[in-house]
């Protein structure tokens, strides 16, 4: 590929295999996530960190460390760049030096996703692809629809039956043709890879190609600029497919070979929802993979995901960083959710909630200490959450 940019490969996450940077494709020839890696010495001459300061502030000020070539000109909305808002009270209430909310509402269509997709779309595009499909439980569907429309691409999004209105109307507002199906993401995830075989749709599914991760990375970089080029202790994050815990990993991973942070990792926290908790079991029961989640039932819409492809690679990380995976209730997340709202003035979801009421379990537990800086984040805006909500005020 003439303009391959800074990539130099794409390898196999399970078995290190080598793939060609310059055709689509979606898993190994292990069926394995594939991941993307660059020269990076030739990054460090490139770019130095005080480069960004001339940059705007959003998602591709990291062209470098980004798979798109720089000959190619991004088609955005103005992803990236969302504020880590200092919370002194809730620092107070749950007993820690420092709580920030990396608030990622703020993004284009008010969710996390639209990192990952601006950047799957827009190498989909440049690869050769025309129509995209994913499964979707919510806010992945939006932001794929959101970026087709505007790369002049066609998108197919099969949800749940019962998935979010708001949702649903985002999707069908940017044009994309939705597809409701009984059952669970991973029942949408079947109907995807049949309508890819039968018409050549191009499957831009979590970790099933390889882009959506180096823009969710993008959160990992924000978080190290935004702190002064150092890392904090904790990073709690809500965890179902894992594309961003997975990403950030990366990030950091990469900051430190161009020597912009030191080698001390934060310790990662994987927050899912006890109706649905793959991950959680496989941490606890010392497993390297994680079996699927029968009867997955949670109202956070981007926790009810049984089973996870990247799962052995955020194990792993958990792993490595010392790190830990826990499990909340529903009306936990919903009590976190509204009192983050209240006390920050973020307008939080109940993935964001969840965060903080597993934060307040493991300070009681003491595996997050007095002295520890935390990062909690907030993946999509509370208004796209209108039935989770109201639900929980049923059952009041």
């Amino acid at each position: 590929m003439a303009e391959s940019g800074f990539i130099t490969r794409l390898a196999c996450w399970r078995t290190g295999a080598a793939h060609p940077p310059d055709r689509l494709i979606n898993l190994s020839d292990a069926g394995a996530p594939l991941r993307v890696e660059y020269d990076l010495p030739r990054v460090r001459e490139a770019l130095r960190r005080d480069d960004l300061e001339r940059r705007p502030r959003n998602l591709w000020a990291w062209r470098e460390l980004l798979p798109l070539p720089l000959e190619r000109e991004p088609l955005t909305l103005g992803e990236g760049g969302t504020p880590m808002i200092a919370s002194d009270r809730l620092a107070a209430e749950v007993g820690v030096q420092r709580v920030w909310i990396k608030d990622e509402a703020l993004n284009p269509t008010a969710s996390f996703k639209a990192r990952g997709m601006a950047v799957a779309v827009a190498m989909a595009g440049y690869l050769g692809a025309t129509e995209l499909a994913v499964p979707s439980a919510g806010n992945a569907g939006g932001a794929l629809a959101a970026y087709a429309a505007t790369a002049g691409m066609k998108a197919h999004v099969f949800m749940p039956h019962d998935v979010p209105a708001a949702n649903r109307l985002e999707c069908e507002l940017a044009g994309a043709e939705v597809t409701l199906v009984a059952g669970l993401i991973t029942d949408c995830a079947a109907r995807v890879r049949e309508g890819c075989q039968r018409h050549g749709w191009f499957d831009v599914s979590t970790l099933r190609e390889p882009y959506r991760v180096e823009g969710k990375k993008t959160m990992g970089f924000e978080i190290a600029r935004d702190l002064g080029w150092r890392l904090p202790d904790v990073i709690v994050y809500p965890t179902g497919g894992g594309a961003g815990l997975i990403g950030m990993a990366k990030a950091f991973d990469e900051l430190e070979a161009l020597g912009w942070v030191d080698a001390p990792r934060p310790r990662f926290v994987a927050v899912q929802a006890d109706g649905c908790c793959p991950i959680v079991r496989a941490f606890h029961a010392g497993a390297r993979e994680a079996a699927e989640h029968v009867n997955a039932h949670t109202i956070a819409a981007g926790l009810r995901v049984p089973k996870a492809i990247g799962d052995f690679i955020m194990l792993d990380i958990l792993r490595r960083t010392n790190g830990t995976a826990i499990a909340v209730s529903d009306e936990a997340m919903i009590r976190g959710a509204r009192h983050m709202s209240a006390t920050t003035g973020v307008c939080a979801c109940p993935e964001g909630g969840a965060c903080l009421a597993a934060l307040r379990e493991l300070r009681r537990s003491g595996w997050v200490r007095p002295q520890d800086e935390v990062v909690l984040f907030n993946t999509a805006s509370g208004l796209k959450y209108g039935e989770a909500f109201a639900l929980h005020l049923i059952r009041r």
